[in-house]
């Protein structure tokens, strides 16, 4: 059994946790100096007493014991394919994710493709809306060009708006790129496809926390965010309403003590950029230069602030209605102004905005569907296909 497995089924025990997982690691790895298969091999009453686990936690891991066999065959597929498992105690573990995170926040195990002595360079996250504006994704653009400049890898997240203008710009200025998944890194063929010249010359780096073969899902998107920042020594943002991914990741990092440049809004803009730099993130003009001595910080006015959050709830009531209507089955833009009584040339772009939302062809129709729906179901197939023994 290789190292791989038991990694794999630790590091997804089911509602643990990472801080619970790294006390436990700690424990055995610095402490008790056995490596990982070892402490797997223990008896139950040598968890119990050395380890401290109750009756819950030990059936948790007999649990992922019973699951070592199919965890070796992933592992085996995953490294075929040039994936990487590295593990919280492997020198090639981002030392920057572990400093930022510490060891209540920081994920035990990390899935990358590509050269992952990008882990070790100096880098910045560039963070935003996906219903960015144009000055939002210039400034996207100029971060990213002058980090290039610098040596700097850009860390982004995929989606679409701010984090896929931060990957492309940076790979368009020949700069280095990580891009950190909302999903499993074996759910990420197109991606691998699109960039795969990209990784192969060492300029991109694919990383994922989460279960190799976990499809996209909101909770991910939300969990992964944190692994954007940490991994990151410098975070810029681009845009920001005042809920959502961005928000909650600034304001995380504001109460950590962290620095965050925070593109100074212009006056006619609808965001919540100016509150950012009310609570503290520091602002910068469109190169990134802090311009907190030359700028008044004016309290936003209360019409103003209503106007963001309306704007940001309408944008919300909008992805939920969208989600909801096609949950079931691919709609046209005609099916789905339909069922939203929206006007259907309007709805056009803002579908293109929605992360979850992906279009095909079908005659001369363009249909859009929930890119998890179709995610599940080629996992489904593949795992039917991987359970079946060769002849």
């Amino acid at each position: 059994m290789n190292n791989e497995a038991y990694w794999i089924a630790l590091a997804h025990l089911p509602r643990w946790g990472y801080g619970k997982i790294n006390n436990l690691i700690v424990k055995f790895h610095h402490e008790n100096k056995i490596t990982i298969d070892e402490f797997f091999n223990l008896s139950t009453d040598e968890w119990s007493k050395s380890y401290a686990l109750d009756e819950k936690q030990i059936a948790d891991l007999l649990a992922a014991k019973a699951d070592l066999a199919q965890n070796a065959f992933l592992a085996e597929s995953m490294l075929n394919d040039g994936i990487e498992i590295i593990p919280i105690i492997s020198p090639r573990f981002s030392a920057t994710l572990k400093a930022n995170l510490k060891g209540a926040h920081c994920p035990s195990l990390i899935y990358v493709k590509g050269d992952h002595s990008i882990l070790e360079e100096d880098s910045i996250a560039i963070v935003g809306s996906r219903n960015a504006s144009e000055i939002s994704l210039k400034f996207t653009d100029n971060i990213a060009r002058i980090a290039g400049t610098k040596f700097k890898v850009v860390v982004s997240g995929f989606a679409k708006g701010v984090d896929k203008q931060a990957l492309d710009s940076s790979i368009v200025h020949l700069g280095k790129s990580i891009i950190v998944l909302p999903q499993g890194i074996m759910t990420f063929d197109s991606g691998f496809k699109k960039y795969y010249q990209n990784i192969v010359n060492g300029d991109v780096l694919v990383l994922s926390t989460f279960f190799p073969k976990s499809p996209w899902k909101t909770e991910l998107a939300m969990a992964r965010n944190p692994i954007i920042y940490g991994l990151a020594k410098e975070i810029y943002v681009a845009e920001s309403s005042d809920k959502g991914g961005t928000w909650s990741g600034v304001m995380d990092g504001l109460r950590k003590g962290r620095k965050i440049y925070v593109r100074y809004p212009g006056a006619d803009e609808v965001n919540a950029n100016s509150l950012l730099i009310q609570k503290g993130a520091i602002p910068v003009d469109l190169d990134g230069n802090d311009i907190s001595e030359s700028v008044v910080i004016e309290n936003p006015t209360s019409e103003k602030i209503d106007a963001i959050e309306s704007e940001a709830q309408m944008q919300l009531d909008f992805e939920e209605s969208v989600y909801k209507v096609l949950n079931e089955n691919p709609l046209s833009v005609r099916d789905i102004s339909a069922k939203l009584n929206l006007d259907a040339k309007k709805i056009s772009k803002a579908l293109s905005a929605l992360e979850r939302v992906e279009s095909f062809k079908k005659g001369r129709t363009v249909y859009y569907r929930l890119a998890d729906n179709r995610k599940s179901e080629q996992l489904n197939m593949f795992a039917s296909d991987s359970s079946s023994s060769p002849e």
